[in-house]
């Protein structure tokens, strides 16, 4: 039954996530929601994990879920379960697309897309940032308002992004950074 669950969710995610490995989190969130598969808090770092590992990001994900749900076999089923709506969807479209490419309501329909696509991955930047920039359960227990901000995942982002602003470096080059700074200043 796990192997059927696993495979109909990462069916619709990958249905429905349009724009990539990013846009899949707002329904990794719903699915930490609904089974006991993960957390919010492994959400986030299956997130960082998949973002430094090759491959994409969703993939990547779906794998790590189907791990902790049904080991290698659950891992494979919900690979599958993600990549089949593409795959469908692709040969599909080659099939009918040069055709109708040119149509001006296909022309609108992928315009749409774009802002969906865009709303999609700030939801999920957004989410990553509450949780990886704030800490609602401090401030809940303490009820002072500077327990909300995390001050040392604040300036580590804050350098990160004028960093990665200034410097255009490999991604890798500041994941093992923030790394090496997480374990010499004990983040977490």
């Amino acid at each position: 039954m796990i192997y059927l669950q696993l495979f109909i969710e990462y069916f619709k995610i990958g249905l429905f996530a349009i724009g990539g490995g990013l846009a899949t989190i707002p329904f990794l969130q719903q699915l930490a929601d609904k089974y006991d598969w993960f957390t919010h808090q492994e959400l986030i770092n299956m997130i960082a994990i998949s973002e430094s590992t090759p491959g994409p990001i969703g993939v990547n994900m779906a794998t790590y879920v189907g791990y902790q749900a049904a080991r290698i076999p659950g891992a494979i089923i919900a690979a599958l379960g993600l990549e089949a709506p593409s795959v469908i969807i692709i040969v599909i479209i080659a099939h009918y697309f040069m055709q109708f490419a040119e149509q001006p309501i296909v022309k609108a329909g992928f315009y749409g897309l774009r802002p969906a696509v865009t709303g999609l991955i700030a939801a999920a930047g957004f989410e990553v940032a509450k949780v990886s920039l704030f800490n609602l359960q401090k401030y809940i227990d303490t009820k002072k308002i500077l327990d909300i901000f995390d001050l040392k995942a604040i300036i580590l982002f804050g350098i990160l992004l004028f960093l990665t602003n200034k410097y255009k470096k490999h991604p890798i080059v500041y994941l093992l950074a923030a790394g090496v700074v997480g374990v010499i200043f004990k983040f977490g």
